[in-house]
């Protein structure tokens, strides 16, 4: 139950899905492209209300759409969640889920995942810190649910309930739920509001539609679950057929985390090797696979260090962040023919063994990305790195 609480927690937090598959996975586990006048200025910024004295707290953007609006939700003075949208001429509209509970630690609104046509999916916690999911229209009416099967056992931070984390633009939605027993099942949520739920085979805990880009606009979803022995990509197809991805074994690895799909269907994700170091991958619809390290990428087994990437855009674009060999975050951008491009945002912490930096969270059509980075006193603020011009 433990690591359960910790990835409600560290996925609440930012999205830092490495450290993340770390916990779940019970401690598992080109040439670069130098930056150049043309590198686009990276833009910080901080939600209004965002606590930014205290570490842990601040702001997190998760989401930038083909529009350019990020959203996200940050942390006030009082650790209560909040939710906002940022547009492209830097206005913030903040907002609430009407029944979410404001009254003690990280309660409050999260938002999670957001589609092309401004819909917003997240969550929101109860009196007894039970999470409930929410859909929030363009008009900013809400829409709440829960999946059958949901636990009601509330936690700190973390506690039993529905998740939802990712919406394309018909309004599927995708998201996770944990039950009774604080075991995470899958679900799917129609346009019409009917929930499937569903496991893979030898799931003992079905993670990753938690995020924000693991479907895509057919309803295909990319994510991961854990069996008995080890942890597994998995893909599930609109009809609800699902097709579980394992690296090459030649590859020799221990885990393989599937964390965005595109709309041609190309997924990306990472995987321990023998060491328990994490390497990118991606996967093309013929089942074909390519690794691939970020040059500075550090490679100590049992450290964390190694590449993470977090999303694929329709161009083939990834985006994601690596840790080097001090343990500190770097962003990086992987361009369709697999060039590197590092990046740091203006401020991001840099102490050794910290783990903080730059946490590149998701990359719209035109290359736009933003994230969260974490200071030298531990806490988040946003940021925004422009497209290429």
């Amino acid at each position: 139950m433990t690591n359960h609480i910790a990835f409600v927690q560290f996925r609440t937090a930012v999205r830092r899905k490495g450290a993340l598959a770390f916990c779940l996975a019970l401690c598992m586990l080109g040439l670069a492209l130098s930056a150049s006048a043309r590198e686009p200025s990276i833009i910080t910024f901080d939600a209004p209300g965002a606590d930014k004295g205290d570490a842990g707290d601040g702001t997190l953007a998760y989401v930038i759409n083909d529009q350019g609006v990020i959203m996200g939700w940050y942390v006030d003075a009082s650790t209560l969640h909040h939710s906002f949208l940022r547009t492209p001429d830097g206005r913030f509209t903040t907002f609430e889920d009407p029944v979410a509970a404001t009254g003690s630690t990280c309660q409050g609104t999260s938002a999670w995942g957001m589609n092309d046509l401004g819909a917003i999916t997240g969550i929101y916690t109860d009196a007894n810190n039970v999470w409930h999911s929410f859909l929030r229209a363009p008009d900013g009416k809400f829409t709440n649910f829960d999946a059958p099967g949901a636990g009601s056992t509330g936690a700190v931070c973390g506690g039993q309930g529905t998740l939802a984390g990712t919406i394309n633009a018909a309004g599927t939605i995708g998201g996770g739920y944990v039950d009774s027993d604080w075991v995470y099942h899958g679900y799917v949520r129609a346009p019409d509001g009917k929930i499937t739920i569903y496991d893979p085979p030898g799931s003992l805990g079905t993670y990753g539609t938690l995020g924000t880009t693991e479907i895509n606009p057919e309803g295909a979803i990319a994510a991961y679950f854990c069996d008995a022995v080890t942890c597994h990509g998995y893909l599930r197809a609109p009809d609800g057929t699902i097709s579980v991805l394992d690296v090459p074994v030649s590859w020799a690895a221990q885990n393989t985390i599937a964390v965005s799909i595109n709309p041609a269907w190309v997924i990306t994700g990472y995987y321990g090797d023998a060491n328990g170091v994490p390497h990118g991958f991606l996967r093309t619809p013929d089942g074909t696979y390519t690794r691939f390290d970020v040059p500075g990428a550090g490679a100590t087994p049992g450290t964390g260090q190694g590449t993470y990437p977090n999303d694929i855009n329709s161009a083939g674009a990834i985006t994601g962040n690596y840790y080097d060999s001090n343990s500190v975050a770097h962003g990086f951008l992987r361009t369709p023919d697999g060039r590197f491009t590092t990046f740091d945002a203006p401020g991001a912490g840099t102490v050794v063994g910290s783990f903080q930096g730059t946490f590149p969270s998701t990359i719209n059509s035109a290359g736009a990305i933003t994230g969260s980075y974490t200071d030298a006193n531990g806490v988040s603020h946003g940021f925004l790195r422009p497209a290429m011009p």
